[in-house]
């Protein structure tokens, strides 16, 4: 029987100012990650992290991060001193939304640029210095071309979900900022899942790195139930429709693969009497940003995203994610239901999965090293009742046509 007693924040050697935000905001023990990366960033040693989402990641180097800062030098104008780099608007806004909560009583100013609104607003509100900026890689590069950001003063440099940005085609502007930032510094990277390209990134950037895992690369958080229904393409919304009503199902963030679809999801379920709201690109700020609060609110019971937009979201206790579409990149499912069961609470990612999927589910399930349950809902019937991996087998194959040769030819 292990008697030790729980770990603190306060043996990971962070100060009073924040401890004493960390007391307010309700954490008691930290996690894994927060374990193992605060002592190594007090240090001053670069990191290499995955893990999970929903494991504590964005405190375990936003604290350590403000407390380095804490007794450095005075910001000047248009300089900042640590720079996160994030891939997406929504995942911006969350941290900076962090940034602000843990810096209470800390003298450090944060501030957060993005793409998709005016540029000019950003600019001014760079101009008397920042200690923490969060920024997405295109909007920095602009701003850096307007003269707008310096980076003379920098001394912390974080790449928050680096396989994210890898995705999404950033790695020439990643590194284009790189080569702008001073040699001597500090980098921290951490990532959900493994790859060869996240590896290399690693390599090129990092000097001497601490390398943390908390998780098995490429898997799947153990408080999520994973399963899924086999069902028409065409039946997918009716299906999504009697799910929600006959489960009682009120906080339901669903996965689709484009913004049309979305869109599309989102009046079907209205139409159905469903409160919905999608997420996506096509999307303004502001009406994401508002979609966003109503659902963390509980005021709209579905959330509809694609994959993008939706990093970032973080709500408190999510009880489910439901893959109406299977995502194309195998390793997006991995981020998808990342979404719920976060710090080891227990959660359910539910699929939809049609016969024309059948060979993105092998590629996850192959990814995972597990086959996912196979459900059937009683009281509705989908039109294919044949198991998914026999259904484009059982397809009848066309007949060939046979020359018929008449008298003459």
């Amino acid at each position: 029987m292990n008697t030790n007693p729980p770990m603190t924040f306060s043996a990971l050697g962070l100060l009073s100012p924040i401890l004493r935000v960390i007391e307010e905001v309700g954490y008691v023990t930290p996690t894994a990650i927060q374990q193992q990366s605060i002592p190594a960033i007090l240090e001053g040693q670069d990191l290499m992290a995955t893990a999970q989402t929903g494991t504590g990641k964005t405190a375990s180097f936003v604290l350590p991060l403000l407390q380095r800062l804490g007794p450095g030098q005075r910001v000047k104008a248009n300089h900042i001193r640590a720079l996160i780099l994030t891939p997406t608007r929504e995942l911006a806004q969350q941290l900076a939304e962090a940034v602000r909560l843990f810096r209470r009583y800390l003298p450090l100013k944060s501030g957060v640029v993005f793409g998709g609104v005016k540029i000019n607003p950003q600019m001014m509100r760079l101009r008397g210095g920042t200690d923490v900026l969060i920024a997405t890689p295109g909007r920095l590069l602009d701003l850096y071309r307007q003269n707008a950001v310096r980076f003379t003063q920098l001394e912390i440099l974080v790449l928050d979900e680096a396989d994210r940005m890898l995705d999404l085609g950033f790695r020439d502007d990643i590194l284009k900022l790189i080569a702008l930032l001073p040699n001597r510094r500090q980098t921290l990277l951490f990532s959900a899942t493994s790859s060869l390209e996240v590896q290399s990134l690693v390599d090129g950037l990092l000097k001497c790195p601490v390398q943390i895992e908390i998780n098995p690369p490429n898997m799947a958080a153990t408080s999520v139930r994973q399963y899924l229904y086999q069902v028409d393409k065409e039946q997918k919304p009716a299906l999504l429709v009697h799910l929600i009503r006959s489960r009682g199902w009120t906080q339901v963030l669903v996965f689709v693969r484009s913004r049309e679809r979305a869109d599309s999801l989102v009046t079907q379920l209205v139409r159905a009497g469903i409160s919905a709201a999608p997420i996506h690109g096509d999307k303004s700020q502001a009406v994401r940003s508002r979609n966003l609060a109503e659902f963390k609110a509980n005021r709209v019971a579905v959330l509809v995203a694609t994959d993008v937009a939706a990093r970032g979201i973080d709500v408190l206790e999510l009880p489910l994610v439901v893959n109406f579409d299977l995502p194309k990149v195998a390793e997006d499912y991995i981020h998808r239901i990342g979404r719920t069961g976060r710090a080891g609470l227990e959660g359910e990612g539910v699929s939809l999965v049609s016969a024309d999927e059948v060979k993105i589910l092998s590629r996850i399930e192959t990814l995972l090293g597990q086959t996912l349950e196979r459900k059937q809902e009683s009281g509705f019937i989908p039109t294919h009742k044949v198991p998914l991996t026999r259904q484009l087998a059982a397809r009848p194959k066309k007949p060939k046509k046979s020359k018929q040769i008449t008298a003459g030819d």
